[in-house]
């Protein structure tokens, strides 16, 4: 399933917010934790990575995967805590708006 415009960013934080994940790692805990529906491809992970690195939302550092291949782990800043909490609380407002628009009024 392809995902919303907006939403990579919000699935990246959430992932890394309780440990330090690197990119392939991130990817496969949103393929199982959406019941293998939310396929996040290497094309729009990496750069979305990079992008909230860059605005501060996470910190990169190099380390070992569990194979011993190296890899950059991203780990969540306290400004990437706050952006999470922001974004799951708009998201919670979107769903719930969403789904009286879709049940239509209540008679």
């Amino acid at each position: 399933m392809d995902l919303l415009k907006g939403t990579l960013d919000v699935l990246i934080l959430k992932t890394v917010a309780d440990r330090p994940a690197h990119g392939y790692a991130i990817a496969r805990a949103i393929l199982e934790q959406s019941g293998e529906t939310l396929i996040v491809e290497e094309g729009a992970l990496y750069p979305a990575l990079r992008r909230l690195d860059k605005r501060g939302l996470l910190t990169a550092k190099w380390g070992r995967t569990d194979t011993g291949r190296e890899a950059k782990f991203y780990r969540l800043t306290a400004a990437g805590k706050r952006q999470l909490g922001k974004a799951m609380g708009d998201w919670d407002r979107y769903v719930e708006a969403m789904g009286m628009v879709l049940k239509g009024p209540q008679s």
